[in-house]
Order: C-alpha cells, then structure tokens, then sequence
C-alpha cells in the first residue's frame, strides 16, 4: 500500500509534512532514482534519498522532555551553535515541537513522531503550556484582567487565557496558542518588559524533578495520555 511522500516522512519522524514538500519543491528529495514531485506516492521498500543521503527509516518514536536553560535556541539548524540538537547530543533525528525562545527557560519536548508535532502544534486544537513570568515593575490589576481577556499584538487579539498573580511582579499564565513570543509582546504591549520566562508544563508534561539542563524520556503513561489528549486534534501540514 503506497503512501503521500509527504505524509511518509512525516510519519517515520524525518521531517514535517511542510519542510517535506519543501524539499521536494526544490528537487532535493529523489525515490528510486527519480527526482520526486509534490503529490508522489511511495511504498515501504521505496529507497528514498534526500540531498543524496538514503533517510534513516527508523518507526521506533522517541519522545524526550529538556528543562531548556537559557542561551539554548529550539532550533536544529547546526549553523547555529546554540543549537538545541547539539546541547542534548541524543544519536537519533529528533526535533523540537514548537519553541521556547533563546532568553527564556523550561520544557521543551522533541520527538521523531511528526504526526503528533502536528497535532500539539495546531492552535485551534487548544493544548495547554503553563508559564511563570517574572516583569520589571509591579502587576496592576487591570494588567492581569487584560492578559486574561486577550491582547492585541501581531494584528490579532490573543485568546482568553488563565492568568493568576503569584507575587508582586510574577505571574503565571496558561495559554492554548503559541505565536511568536507571545507572552513578551502581550506583556510589552501592555508597557511591561519581560525580566523572566519560564515553561512548567506543556499539556500534562510538568517539570517536576527536571532538573535545568537535564532532559529524560517520557513516561509510557506520558505518552499515553498525549495520545488520548491529540486523538481527536485536527493534523495539519506544520
């Protein structure tokens, strides 16, 4: 039974279902010795190379929790030395889902299992990412009631999310979207600057006992449970 080429190198945790159209796109990505094109379908025994590497079709999935320090960027281009796949140094492809910015801390999971990527990532299926936020001056109330409300940043207004004070310059927030630095431009928009960014839970993934710096493996209930959490989450190209 053949499979979208896209869609196969999404599932075997090579790339996302994006990244792999976009190497196809520039005729990067050949199935036995045919330059592939968008739309082709491949077999399990297909040889399939990219930049004129064979893949490593590996289905055994990885999924792995990192405490992120700052300095440390979610991202795996090896130009850069801040690279998280070199900070870990684990001997499989893996990749960030989603990311935590260079200046801010806490959990980050990675995984060859581009299908789940997918479904965590796609706002509109609202999984959840707690954070502690530390900022320069004092919290107001009216500050706390406009983050919970949503803010308008990017040309967009923010979802409402569950915002509560825990000091008085820290606060943490539970938000079901992740635009581009979200929390410090909701925080900037509002005329605070944001001194402090830490992530405590990504869905039900807490960094209780996670040392900084340090990463594991996710529990086998872990996994279970994001997979009864993402069943019913709508899949899109990431």
């Amino acid at each position: 039974m053949s499979t979208r080429l896209n869609k196969y190198l999404s599932e075997i945790g090579y790339c996302s279902r994006r990244k792999a159209d976009s190497l196809i796109e520039q005729g990067l990505v050949k199935v036995n010795g045919v330059v592939a094109t968008l739309g082709d379908h491949v077999d399990e025994d297909a040889l399939i190379l990219v930049n004129d590497e064979p893949i490593n079709q590996d289905n055994d999935f990885v999924y792995i929790v990192l405490n992120k320090p700052q300095g440390i960027t979610s991202t795996t281009d090896k130009k850069d030395p801040t690279n998280v796949i070199d900070y870990i140094t684990f001997p499989k492809r893996i990749f960030p889902i989603g990311r935590l910015d260079k200046d801010s801390e806490g959990l980050l999971l990675l995984t060859n299992d581009g299908d789940i990527v997918n479904k965590i990532l796609r706002s509109g299926n609202n999984h959840e990412k707690e954070y502690i936020v530390n900022v320069h001056k004092p919290i107001t109330r009216e500050f706390i009631t406009q983050m919970r409300n949503g803010v308008e940043i990017l040309g967009t207004i923010t979802k409402k999310a569950n915002v509560k004070q825990t000091n008085k310059q820290t606060f943490k927030i539970t938000l079901t979207e992740g635009m581009n630095r979200q929390i410090r431009r909701m925080c900037s928009a509002l005329g605070y600057r944001v001194r402090s960014l830490k992530r405590i839970r990504i869905m039900n993934i807490t960094d209780y006992g996670l040392e900084k710096g340090s990463w594991r493996y996710l529990t086998p209930q872990e996994i279970q449970t994001i997979h009864r959490l993402t069943k019913d989450s709508k899949k899109v190209a990431e």
